[in-house]
C-alpha cells in the first residue's frame, strides 16, 4: 500500500522545523475551505464507523448476517458524501497515515487539499481533546 506524506497531498514540501499547524494552514493565496453542516455531521458520525465499513462484506459476512441479522450499512448513497465519510473514517482511526489511493478519491469526489487539511486538522484536534480529557 503506498502512502502519501501529508506535505505530498498539499503539493508543496514544508520545511523540516514546520509545526503541523503550519503545515496545515492555507495558503494565503487560495481561498479557505469550508465545509457544510451536513457534511460535518457525515466526519463526526464517521467517528463511530469502524474501518470494515470501508468494503464490501465477504462472503462470511453475508452468510452471517442472513443467519443471524445484517447489521445496517453505514454507506452513504451521496457519493460525495461517502467519499467524505471514508476519508474521515481512515483520519479518525489513522490519523495523516492514509492510503495515497483514498486521497486521490477524496480529490476526485470535488474536494480540495484544503478541504483535506480542515478535515485533518478538525480530527486531530479532537482526538487531542478527547485524550487530554480521559487522561485527567
Amino acid at each position: 500500500m503506498a502512502y502519501l506524506a501529508f506535505t505530498d497531498v498539499l503539493g508543496a514540501a514544508a520545511p523540516a522545523t514546520a509545526q503541523p499547524a503550519a503545515i496545515l494552514s492555507p495558503a494565503a493565496d487560495r481561498p479557505s475551505a469550508r465545509f457544510s453542516a451536513l457534511e460535518w455531521s457525515v466526519v463526526a458520525l464517521a467517528e463511530r464507523d469502524s474501518l470494515s465499513t470501508l468494503h464490501a462484506p465477504g462472503r462470511v459476512a453475508v452468510a452471517l448476517g442472513t443467519l443471524f441479522g445484517s447489521r445496517p450499512n453505514p454507506q452513504l448513497a451521496d457519493s460525495k458524501l461517502e467519499a467524505l465519510r471514508k476519508i474521515a473514517v481512515l483520519t479518525w482511526h489513522q490519523g495523516y497515515h492514509i492510503a495515497e489511493s483514498a486521497i486521490r478519491g477524496f480529490l476526485s469526489a470535488g474536494f480540495t487539499h484544503d478541504h483535506y487539511a480542515l478535515l485533518a486538522s478538525s480530527i486531530t484536534n479532537a482526538r487531542a481533546r478527547r485524550e487530554r480529557r480521559n487522561s485527567r
